[in-house]
């Protein structure tokens, strides 16, 4: 069984992430009335639930930097977000991230969208993704790596020009 707000979840899953939202709802500014008549669906429904990177390993590696205030933006090739039929991201979204283990961990709120040529991605959003050295050197090679790996499993392949959506966020609840 999956949760209609995030494909692919089982039923246990679903109901960890719906728990979470319970009480993480109120740092986004939205409560609920017990499913009142006329409620609005976005006060019950949460968020959609990912985690970072292609693996448990990197999933927690990557929220540890989160969770330690380091990490404050992410990116996606706009062709992954193609593939899996999914929105790109827009100022004000509201995301849960789960750990390695898919457990929820964070809500947190998109503050700004840019999307760019990859060999256009700016020092100031690889600092902000605080992998590495924090240069854009190292993301450059860090994410040519990682796409050169991922990419391939949707029939793309990595080109400096291929579109790159660079995410900044804030975190407003923290399990």
């Amino acid at each position: 069984m999956t949760d209609d707000a995030n494909p692919g979840l089982n039923s246990e899953q679903a109901d960890s992430i719906t728990e979470f939202w319970d009480v993480a709802r109120p740092s986004a500014g939205r409560t609920s009335h017990g499913g009142a008549v006329g409620e609005r669906s976005e006060n019950l429904v949460p968020p959609p639930a990912w985690s970072f990177g292609d693996s448990p390993e990197l999933a927690d590696e990557l929220l540890g930097l989160v969770l330690d205030g380091v990490k404050t933006g992410t990116a996606a090739a706009v062709w992954e977000y193609e593939a899996a039929d999914e929105p790109l991201p827009r100022k004000g979204d509201l995301s849960i991230v789960l750990d390695g283990a898919g457990e929820p961990r964070l809500l947190i709120r998109t503050t700004q969208v840019e999307t760019v040529p990859f060999d256009e991605v700016t020092a100031e959003h690889a600092a902000a993704e605080g992998e590495g050295d924090r240069s854009l050197a190292d993301w450059r090679e860090g994410h040519e790596r990682y796409w050169r790996r991922t990419l391939p499993q949707i029939g793309r392949e990595f080109d400096l020009s291929m579109p790159v959506v660079c995410e900044r966020f804030k975190v407003l609840y923290r399990a």
